[in-house]
């Protein structure tokens, strides 16, 4: 079976890639989780992100936005204590913030999933990569993506973390050709433009 390159051998990767990477997501929540995930990947490898993953869903409420927004300084104090994330304080004070803002989009555009995929007019972007290497790290659109989330008050989303997270909620499908999740991304999107 062939899969991206950069799957690997980690079984937790693979699982990843199989089953989450590129797949359409339109939940509020889970969009949420993926912006402060890749948030806090910055400077680190997505496995040690993966790999922490459930800790992060303990530690931050279930990425539930509206907890997360009120969290106080015993919180954060709480936080940096907690050996299963990332102990970085600028990041966890961004995740706070994000949530904010996050909340203050939802109220705006009804919902995020709304304001998010606008920046690809609303339909995934199917790509046709060969090799791992024609991946580009960043887009046009990754760069307006960036512009506007920090406009709105959003931290840790440089244009590379942001089209990270676009390929990660599926909003391009970056798989390469040769890879069987190609096809069923694809087909996924093609279902989507019909609903």
């Amino acid at each position: 079976m062939n899969r991206c390159q950069w799957a690997g051998e980690d079984s937790l990767y693979i699982t990843y890639h199989d089953q989450e990477w590129g797949v359409p997501v339109y939940d509020d929540r889970l969009l949420f989780e993926f912006l402060i995930l890749e948030g806090m990947q910055a400077g680190l490898s997505w496995i040690t992100i993966l790999k922490k993953r459930e800790s992060y869903r303990l530690a931050f409420d279930q990425f539930n936005a509206e907890k997360i927004a009120g969290y106080d300084n015993k919180k954060i104090r709480e936080l940096l204590d907690n050996p299963g994330i990332v102990r970085n304080y600028l990041k966890i004070a961004a995740a706070i913030g994000n949530a904010q803002t996050f909340l203050k989009i939802q109220k705006e555009y009804g919902n995020f999933s709304r304001y998010i995929w606008q920046f690809i007019r609303n339909e995934s972007r199917i790509n046709h990569w060969v090799h791992l290497a024609d991946l580009p790290a960043r887009t046009a659109e990754s760069d307006q993506m960036s512009k506007a989330l920090k406009k709105q008050g959003f931290k840790f989303v440089g244009s590379t973390i942001c089209y990270a997270f676009m390929q990660a909620v599926g909003m391009v499908n970056d798989h390469q050709i040769d890879c069987f999740r190609y096809r069923e991304i694809n087909s996924m999107i093609e279902a989507n433009r019909h609903r």
